[in-house]
């Protein structure tokens, strides 16, 4: 008898071992984030985010992101007759995942809530969703950063703020004025400068009839099917330039005519592959001026401190959903003889983790607490100390937090092993958006120089971040010591310059030990510091100190 003639028996395809999907469960049930909602002044919204986490939970909103990254948005730059549309078609499920986010009141809403806490609450909305599905949060970014840009130019403001804050998703080209609710966009960087934004080209000149007509053409404007854009051009007079200015884009006129906004090409990015990337050609496009002429830069910053944010946000979100999927698969897979989760070395990985996560996650509740605490309302002018804080705070967050996005991802991703390597765990997905919150908005270096010129020209914001500091002093020996080493660096403003991202970092560290020795569990705060901050860490996830309590750290990974 040889081997072939050996008969076989049982079945081939037997599946066991294999972890149960993530689903059915509330997104918001996270204690640091509910936490942090109380503290931060919006508690009167816990009912509404579980509501909003039970969805971002559910099958439905899996397969809406699943889908929307899976059929790509598609250009179509003309109608079967030949007529000149520069349409984008998305999926449905784009567009579900859209009127939901808008509907939640993520996009303008807080502007027109007047209740302490509304910035808060949208902060932990924008949050718990973003753990879906990243790209369609470019849209609903922008237009919730559009509205301070807006509001320096009142007449603008009075004609399209009303419609900025509908919760109300109402897509198609059309009259601004026939919709039920906006979305905004904004057109920033050219081919020849990125973030240098001095050196754009694209012209503007004034149209005779109060509008300008712009002409040149932008390498990176995100979402195209917006009804608006911000947009930097040149403004040119009969009295000689005037400078970078800023300028509101309808991508459909008020008498229903289509404006001039050729969409030369979509990106073939990286990730954020739902989120359509174009190049517009402007040419006798049909504009309103925003602000000052010549203070183009100043005016969009009122929007880019806001988008900011928001990177800092979407890139908590990401690590949050990451950590969450690593501790799902670990507290189901065995291996050697037990639970994954139940292995040391494991466990020392998912508490570094959460770390890093929980970490991320305070400081992000935090800044949208100084946001909210910071703007004006009826009556009061804001905090002031508070947008200080924002001031230098944002620009760290948004440097720090979008770094250690791709990190926490890496590793997220590997504690599934194999299984997180394909695209059914939606493991790839989530490695693939990590950089591009550190991209956009000004990359690392952009952002580190933006926090020294806060540190060298603004001395309020820096007397801010000092005052926050100090509520935690006396409360670790490690945070102190890294407080004083700190202040240290900085007493040399030139040296301060050349070494930023050091700086930064040392700010960074900082901030989110003094926030969570104040307000995390002991035992979180305590391995914070030992590693972050004392230095006992190794170059890697998973080397958090010998003596640190695991437990009280591992038991936050996982939705309550």
């Amino acid at each position: 008898m040889t081997a072939l003639d050996v008969p076989l028996s049982g079945a081939t395809h037997v599946v066991a071992n294999q972890v149960p999907r993530l689903v059915g469960h509330d997104v918001s049930h996270d204690p640091v984030l509910l936490a942090a909602l109380e503290r931060e002044g919006a508690g009167w919204h816990v009912g509404d985010l579980s509501r909003l986490g039970r969805l971002a939970g559910s099958e439905q909103a899996q397969t809406w992101a699943d889908q929307a990254n899976r059929f790509e948005p598609e250009l179509r730059t003309h109608d079967r007759y030949g007529n000149r549309i520069d349409e984008v078609d998305f999926h449905p499920a784009w567009h579900a995942l859209l009127d939901v986010a808008v509907s939640e009141g993520l996009a303008g809403a807080p502007w027109a809530d007047a209740r302490p806490g509304a910035h808060v609450a949208r902060a932990a909305g924008f949050f718990v969703w973003g753990q879906v599905e990243a790209g369609h949060g470019c849209p609903v970014s922008m237009t919730y950063a559009s509205i301070p840009a807006l509001r320096t130019t009142p007449a603008l403001a009075e004609v399209f703020e009303p419609l900025l804050p509908a919760r109300a998703y109402d897509p198609g080209l059309r009259s601004p004025a026939t919709k039920a609710g906006l979305l905004a966009g904004m057109g920033m960087t050219e081919k020849q400068g990125g973030s240098d934004v001095r050196s754009n080209t694209t012209a503007a000149v004034a149209g005779g009839d109060g509008t300008y007509l712009l002409r040149g053409h932008k390498w990176f404007t995100s979402a195209p099917m917006c009804d608006v854009f911000l947009v930097l051009a040149q403004l040119e007079s009969a009295a000689g330039a005037q400078g970078l200015t800023c300028f509101l884009v309808p991508r459909v006129l008020p008498d229903g005519t289509r404006n001039t906004f050729r969409i030369q090409r979509l990106k073939d990015k990286l990730g954020n592959r739902s989120n359509a990337s174009s190049e517009p050609e402007f040419d006798g496009t049909v504009a309103w001026l925003v602000g000052e002429p010549g203070r183009g830069v100043r005016t969009i910053l009122e929007m880019v401190s806001m988008t900011r944010l928001d990177c800092v946000i979407g890139s908590a979100a990401g690590m949050r959903a990451a950590v969450v999927a690593a501790a799902h698969h670990a507290s189901y897979r065995r291996a050697f003889g037990g639970r994954l989760a139940d292995k040391p070395l494991m466990r020392n990985v998912l508490a570094d983790l959460q770390l890093e996560s929980e970490a991320a996650s305070t400081l992000m509740m935090r800044l949208a607490g100084a946001v909210d605490r910071g703007q004006p309302g009826p009556g009061h002018t804001g905090d002031a100390e508070e947008r200080a804080f924002a001031r230098i705070a944002v620009a760290i967050g948004k440097y720090w937090v979008c770094k250690r996005g791709p990190a926490v991802a890496a590793e997220a991703l590997e504690c599934l092993g194999g299984n997180g390597y394909v695209e059914e765990s939606g493991m790839p997905r989530l490695y693939r958006e990590a950089p591009l919150n550190s991209v956009w908005e000004g990359s690392g270096n952009v952002n580190a120089l933006d926090v020294v010129r806060a540190v060298t020209r603004e001395p309020a914001s820096l007397e801010a971040l000092d005052a926050e500091l100090d509520r935690a002093r006396g409360a670790d020996p490690r945070l102190d010591a890294a407080v004083a080493s700190l202040r240290a660096s900085l007493a040399d403003p030139e040296d301060v310059e050349a070494g930023a991202r050091r700086v930064v970092e040392r700010m960074a560290l900082v901030l989110q030990g003094s926030l969570l020795v104040r307000h995390a569990p002991a035992a979180v705060a305590d391995a914070f510091c030992a590693s972050r901050l004392a230095g006992d860490w190794g170059n890697a996830f998973g080397t958090l100190p010998r003596g640190v309590d695991l437990d009280p750290v591992l038991a936050r990974t996982l939705p309550g």
